[in-house]
């Protein structure tokens, strides 16, 4: 925190373009590659602005292409990214589940998509409704880009299925301030003429993320990160993890007649699982209980309300068994 590597600096105090935090950009950038297997021919950019800027930065980008994108509504965070791309060229949404009150994914065969699309865009997993993409889609020769802000490194993907990535770094990877970008090289080069240059990809590439000043400590904490991750084996590891966190929970939830989950099984996020007691009266009592026994946070958002339980990578599974273990309490007690 106070002296870098004998430096006699914190990270936080550093030139960004001193050889101390080149060093540690280089690093962070070599271990994600190697935990995620990206491709030669892809750039790997640190940003700023989060998901949401992304939805603005994304079409700037890209849209340019063609004039037009194709969008997949799949909850809340997709729908407003389509919403933002309107402002920079003609999005067509080629599939949604707001009909099904967002609790499945579209079926491949019935997504309307248009060959001459710059791009095909996805959210790999919704937060807020609690599915996720367990597959990844074939859009043809049409680039897919996909925000993966809540669910990369949890599982190992084919970075080379996919025209580019981005998500922030606060659920996964590290504290909020940086963006990771993952983009085939091919798609550098076609940003709109009101880009501006922090924002243009191509720019960024070719200034190694140094465009205008990164968010240092954000990266270096990212970079701690991927290390640790490597550490435990890699996302072959996470996933086993993840999944066994997500199927004790599930696995109770369907077996409860006091509390349900909604969402369609082959669509369920291992991120994030939203649920709801029967009786939403006693909404606030689960709640206080939780305070008391050290679970926070799990209130639903306020768009579908009940609960929600995210079990990002970090959380171990003892924090997965200690909330079954409440909820099994909790419905002895009131059911």
């Amino acid at each position: 925190m106070l002296d870098w590597h004998g430096s006699g600096m914190s990270v936080m105090e550093m030139s960004h373009r001193g050889p101390e935090f080149m060093g540690i950009l280089a690093e962070a950038e070599a271990d994600l590659r190697e935990l995620m297997a990206i491709p030669s021919g892809y750039r790997v950019l640190f940003m700023q602005g989060g998901a949401i800027g992304e939805n603005a930065i994304v079409p700037m980008n890209l849209i340019g292409r063609t004039g037009r994108a194709d969008y997949v509504v799949t909850g809340t965070w997709s729908e407003k990214s389509a919403k933002e791309a309107k402002n920079y060229g003609q999005v067509c949404v080629a599939a949604s589940g707001e009909a099904g009150a967002f609790r499945a994914i579209p079926p491949r065969s019935e997504w309307r998509l248009d060959p001459q699309a710059a791009y095909v865009h996805i959210c790999s997993n919704e937060t807020i409704g609690g599915v996720e993409f367990h597959w990844t889609p074939d859009t043809g020769d049409v680039p897919l880009v996909a925000d993966m802000s809540s669910n990369i490194l949890s599982r190992p993907i084919d970075v080379s299925r996919y025209g580019l990535i981005y998500a922030g770094a606060q659920k996964n990877m590290g504290p909020s301030g940086v963006t990771v970008v993952i983009v085939r090289e091919d798609l550098l080069g076609h940003a709109l003429p009101i880009t501006p240059a922090a924002f243009n990809y191509q720019v960024q590439a070719q200034n190694d993320s140094m465009y205008n000043t990164p968010p240092t400590y954000a990266i270096y904490i990212a970079g701690l990160v991927f290390k640790h991750v490597k550490s435990l084996g890699g996302l072959a590891t996470m996933e086993e993890h993840n999944r066994a966190k997500a199927r004790l929970l599930y696995d109770f939830l369907d077996g409860s007649r006091f509390f349900r989950n909604e969402v369609a099984p082959a669509d369920r996020s291992l991120m994030n699982v939203p649920f709801h007691l029967r009786d939403a009266s006693l909404d606030k009592a689960f709640l206080d209980g939780a305070r008391q026994r050290g679970m926070v946070q799990l209130k639903g958002h306020r768009i579908v309300g009940g609960m929600r339980a995210s079990i990002y990578n970090a959380m171990p599974i003892e924090g997965v068994r200690a909330l079954v273990a409440y909820l099994r309490e909790f419905e002895a007690a009131h059911g």
